[in-house]
């Protein structure tokens, strides 16, 4: 297997990591990415949401070397903050130790590092402004387009398509008899706002939690930057706010945001601006199968699974693919369509659990976090973490703080709590009946 061609379309977080593993592993590879070379351009920003990065995608990284320089230029977040309507807050901590954090990093700067990574490798090689118009996957090839309209076709011992959501790759693919593919979005837009720094080069609001304004169907968060800034989203329905995706009209925008979230308001000096010049994005979950085609072509992150973020896991799932992926091909180094059937295999079930967990999430961030009742569960999760650190372990721990296999994590938070449930059912018994004794 050394030594082969690989030909990469799309040079964003999956496709670059995995341009550096390849390359570190002895084949050439080419990269072809439609985006201008960020590195002359700057990382591409106002479309975004920053990114959280956790032990999946750390792993991933430390297997590239880019481990300690991510972890220097990204933020620890030790949990949320949430900020209700009167400007009162509650914070509720993602774990029971001090690793517990998630790194809030740019998506732009990380993507950057992982091209300058991968790119220092003498056998990979970028090329960029040329956009993936076609595809063969048996060939395999795909045609690119440069910005003077002149197509290229190139081929490959291997296709791999790393080329997002709404990848040319995995379209070409959707033609073959036997393919399944699905795409559903969420009613809710997003778009990326911005806390600057204060005047004085300080943070504005507390620089190591993830702030959330929940409001129901709609929630602003905020994630802090190196810079002293944060980014900032917005998720709201559209069609449920009149006027609002009316940009043009400024006023609409402002009583908006002061009714909702009042506090945020004087933290966001270019509100408006940043509301009518950035972009709005849709919310788009895609699962298909098979994620390969004949030992040729390959799917790769958002291309074959794309999730909503309300787990913070899409990047990091893209990067588990890649550690997986490569995993396949060290096992399977003389036959690539059983790599990438174990690969398949190996990652689409978990993956399809982690999109369901991630739609479901939506209601708990910007809904359920303010109500007691999940407050006091989660105090109780973590009680019953720290007491039986062996034989309880939250859910959101297991995706966040380890290397479970989604379902398998999913399937042992369901198992922890039937025995919860049941325990509580027998101490409450057991006190009735004690009671009852008592009284008698």
């Amino acid at each position: 297997m050394s030594g082969s061609r690989f030909v990469v379309a799309g040079a964003g977080l999956g496709g670059a990591l995995l341009a550096a593993q390849l390359g570190q592993a002895g084949h050439r590879v080419e990269v072809y990415e439609r985006r201008p070379d960020p590195r002359k351009s700057g990382p591409a920003e106002g479309k975004s949401i920053n990114l959280a990065i956790s032990t999946r995608g750390f792993h991933a990284l430390e297997q590239v070397g880019l481990g300690r320089r991510i972890r220097d230029m990204a933020v620890p977040m030790r949990g949320r903050l949430m900020h209700d309507r009167m400007g009162e807050t509650v914070f509720q901590p993602y774990g029971t130790t001090a690793d517990h954090t998630i790194k809030s990093v740019s998506r732009g700067g990380l993507n950057l590092e992982l091209i300058r990574c991968a790119d220092a490798l003498p056998n990979v090689v970028f090329n960029f402004e040329q956009a993936c118009v076609g595809c063969d996957p048996d060939s395999p090839a795909i045609t690119v387009r440069d910005g003077a309209g002149s197509d290229l076709e190139v081929t490959a011992d291997v296709l791999v398509g790393a080329d997002g959501a709404f990848s040319a790759v995995r379209r070409s693919m959707q033609r073959r008899t036997g393919f399944d593919y699905s795409q559903s979005f969420l009613p809710q837009s997003y778009k990326e706002l911005t806390i600057p720094a204060a005047p004085d080069g300080s943070y504005r609001i507390d620089p190591d939690v993830l702030h959330i304004w929940p409001r129901g169907g709609f929630m602003l968060i905020a994630l802090p930057n190196l810079d002293k800034s944060f980014t900032v989203t917005l998720f709201w329905p559209p069609a449920d706010t009149a006027g609002l995706d009316a940009t043009e009209d400024s006023g609409k925008v402002q009583a908006f945001f002061m009714e909702q979230f009042p506090d945020a308001v004087p933290l966001m000096p270019d509100l408006l601006e940043d509301f009518r010049d950035n972009p709005a994005g849709a919310l788009v979950t895609v699962r298909c199968d098979p994620w390969h085609h004949r030992g040729k072509t390959v799917l790769l992150g958002d291309a074959c699974h794309a999730v909503v973020p309300f787990y913070g896991q899409g990047a990091n799932a893209a990067f588990e693919d890649c550690t997986v992926l490569m995993a396949a091909l060290a096992a399977h180094p003389v036959d690539m369509e059983a790599a990438f059937r174990a690969y398949h295999h190996a990652r689409k079930p978990h993956v399809d659990v982690l999109a369901d967990l991630a739609i479901a999430n939506f209601r708990v961030m910007s809904e359920r976090v303010m109500s007691r009742r999940f407050l006091m569960r989660k105090k109780l999760e973590h009680v019953l973490e720290r007491l039986l650190p062996s034989s309880y372990v939250p859910l959101y721990t297991m995706i966040s703080f380890s290397r479970i296999p989604y379902g398998d994590a999913l399937r042992k938070a369901r198992r922890q709590d039937r025995i919860l449930k049941c325990t509580a059912g027998a101490a409450g018994i057991l006190a009735i009946a004690a009671a009852l004794t008592i009284l008698l």
